[in-house]
């Protein structure tokens, strides 16, 4: 099964909390209060998020975190990215020479092709369309397809 990981998905929803109000700076504790997660996970949670340009902390008496940007500014490949490195659906997907039958391997090129359309559906939906509820972000055209338009979907992706 192909999904993000726990502390993504957390990062999300830290992200988020965030977002619904970009001006106000929220404490660690205040955020995972928000998120309702453990204070050491979202600490654990801002660090590569700083990291990465998506928040920004501040010290003192007053201190805490606030998204760096604008929520429609950030994809969610950005948040993938930050958390879990550069997204590769296999290890061929990333690095050439990763694997002992790339030699003789039919598959890699479809399995990159495959590495781009997810990379480009996560990059296409920001932390404010995620702020939406569900019904108001518009499912990608291959969800509301039949089966058999689905079906003709994939060969496409396989066949170019």
């Amino acid at each position: 099964m192909l999904r993000v990981t726990k502390l993504t998905d957390y990062a999300t929803v830290v992200l988020t909390a965030l977002a619904a109000d970009p001006d106000c700076v929220l404490s660690a504790s205040g955020l995972a209060e928000q998120a309702g997660l453990e204070v050491p996970t979202v600490s654990k949670l801002l660090k590569p998020l700083a990291q990465a340009g998506l928040v920004e902390g501040f010290r003192g008496a007053n201190g805490g975190y606030r998204l760096a940007r604008a929520a429609d500014a950030i994809s969610l490949i950005e948040i993938v990215e930050a958390m879990e490195g550069p997204l590769g659906m296999t290890e061929c997907s990333l690095h050439a020479g990763a694997c002992g039958i790339e030699h003789s391997c039919g598959v890699r090129a479809n399995w990159r092709r495959i590495n781009d359309v997810v990379a480009d559906a996560l990059r296409g939906i920001t932390l404010a369309q995620m702020l939406a509820p569900p019904a108001a972000i518009a499912p990608h055209p291959a969800a509301e397809a039949s089966p058999n338009a689905r079906r003709g979907i994939a060969a496409q992706l396989v066949t170019g």
